[in-house]
């Protein structure tokens, strides 16, 4: 067969690319075209998305792969955010940070209206309070006059959609994870949504991976999974089902793949999520913070004129001395932007520790607790789902720090299978190249993933030690000081 290529276009929450992938018939290849900042932009003590620079940088992106006849552009991008659109298709407002300090307390106020446990069994999705049920419940308490005026809510990647192809759809993947969707009737939950006051008429048709939408000057516009996750779990080289993922980045989502979802008592108490996937599957996991504290640590140092770049962190904690402090990744202290390594230090202060000090000391003891709250998230997932675990694959960005991919190892007794690195926006194509008819199914293309060359293997070293570190942090999480 003839050569082919699409666009994927993937915005994370630190940056976001255009590339081309070509398919051969047999292998596939990534072509860089375009890089750009994601920045975040506080206004009057708001902290905005700047959603007008990204679709100028998404169409900058899309003109430099227009000589390449691209089939098809498929975007995905991060969850929980959205925008607002008005009678006439406007935009209305700049779209909210998921980081913004506007949820603060509102879970414990939608809690007070809806129980935990209803909310959970209309959605199946993780209590987070950057979720969109808990932003857009912010505004109801707020009397925001935009939900007044609002006609059509968008999640991210469809907002972008829509002003691609002019096309009001929500995309499955990517509602699941606002908590306002019912997974198993794949429609919006809207007696929750009225128990809330939230507006439920705005809430779009939700389509599935795989839907071509429109077209963009001629080139046909698909759905992927257009939650990043989502299309990263699409492109995980396994050849059966008996493996957890971790997509590895800012974030850090740790799970299984499964048929549908968990909702029951148990999967309630341990606060996990079932987020859409592709062609039918859902994604059993948790939604942990990854390295994000390092993003942070990294640009307060580089406030105070020290300069580090990813791989200087990374070979100074290497050098760095084992276990010398634990912290939780997912303590609200480390939800906000700020000074992290003066919040690694009063974590420390407040559990009776010492902390570290050194630039090495402080990533080597956040990557240390990524790795244990990794096991600590699979032994969770395994218990509640009864699905064997027989490797770890690691997708995403994440995956160029090869200590961090060691430690999982270590820390989880599990082989790790660290790559793609662009495993994100080949799943993004992969669900394309699916739509086109150039490849089969999800298996072919996982198939086709893994003969990739670019695949990293790790397997446990010190088992004794990460056992022993693993029963302190166990005892941290449990509420005890022992750390």
């Amino acid at each position: 067969m003839s050569a082919i290529s699409v666009l994927a276009v993937d915005l994370g929450a630190e940056s976001g690319r255009v590339m081309a992938v070509h398919f051969d018939g047999q292998s596939l290849r990534v072509e860089d075209l375009h890089r750009f900042p994601n920045p975040n932009v506080m206004v009057n003590g708001t902290l905005y998305w700047d959603f007008l620079y990204l679709w100028r940088e998404i169409q900058a992106g899309i003109e430099k792969g227009k000589p390449l006849n691209p089939a098809g552009i498929g975007i995905d991008t991060w969850g929980v955010d959205f925008g607002l659109l008005d009678a006439q298709g406007s935009l209305i407002g700049n779209p909210v940070y998921y980081r913004d300090s506007r949820t603060n307390g509102m879970t414990e106020k939608v809690f007070d209206i809806v129980p935990k446990s209803e909310i959970f069994s209309r959605t199946g999705i993780q209590f987070m309070p950057i979720n969109t049920l808990y932003q857009l419940y912010s505004m109801v308490e707020r009397r925001s006059p935009q939900l007044e005026i609002a006609r059509t809510f968008l999640t991210a990647p469809d907002l972008f959609n829509y002003w691609l192809t002019g096309e009001k759809v929500c995309e499955f993947s990517n509602a699941t994870t606002t908590q306002m969707l019912d997974p198993n009737s794949r429609t919006w939950a809207i007696p929750l949504m009225e128990k809330l006051g939230i507006p439920s008429t705005i809430f779009p048709q939700v389509v599935d991976p795989g839907t071509r939408l429109g077209h963009y000057q001629g080139i046909p516009v698909i759905a992927p999974a257009c939650h990043d996750t989502g299309s990263a779990v699409a492109a995980v080289p396994a050849r059966n089902r008996s493996f957890a993922y971790i997509s590895s980045g800012t974030w850090s989502l740790i799970g299984l793949e499964v048929d549908s979802p968990l909702i029951n008592n148990a999967a309630l108490a341990a606060n996990v999520t079932n987020e859409g996937g592709a062609f039918g599957t859902f994604r059993l996991l948790k939604n942990t913070t990854g390295l994000w504290i390092v993003q942070q640590c990294r640009k307060t140092w580089a406030e105070h004129g020290r300069e580090y770049s990813y791989a200087e962190l990374t070979q100074m904690a290497e050098e760095a001395t084992p276990f010398q402090a634990l912290i939780d990744p997912d303590d609200p202290v480390f939800l906000s932007p700020g000074d992290y390594p003066q919040a690694i230090a009063d974590f420390c202060a407040r559990t009776g520790q010492n902390g570290p000090e050194q630039p090495g000391d402080l990533v080597r003891a956040v990557l240390e607790s990524l790795a244990l709250k990794y096991r600590m998230v699979l032994d969770t997932l395994k218990e509640l789902s009864g699905q064997p675990i027989d490797a770890l694959h690691i997708v995403g960005g994440g995956t160029q720090n090869r200590l961090l991919n060691q430690f999982a190892a270590n820390a989880t007794g599990l082989p790790v299978v660290a790559g793609p690195v662009e495993a994100t926006v080949l799943g993004n194509a992969l669900v394309q190249l699916i739509a086109l008819g150039e490849i089969e199914d999800i298996g072919q293309g996982r198939q086709i993933v893994s003969m990739m060359d670019e695949l990293s293997d790790y397997h446990p070293v010190d088992t004794a030690a990460w056992r022993d570190a693993y029963q302190r942090f166990c005892g941290y999480i449990s509420g005890r000081r022992n750390i």
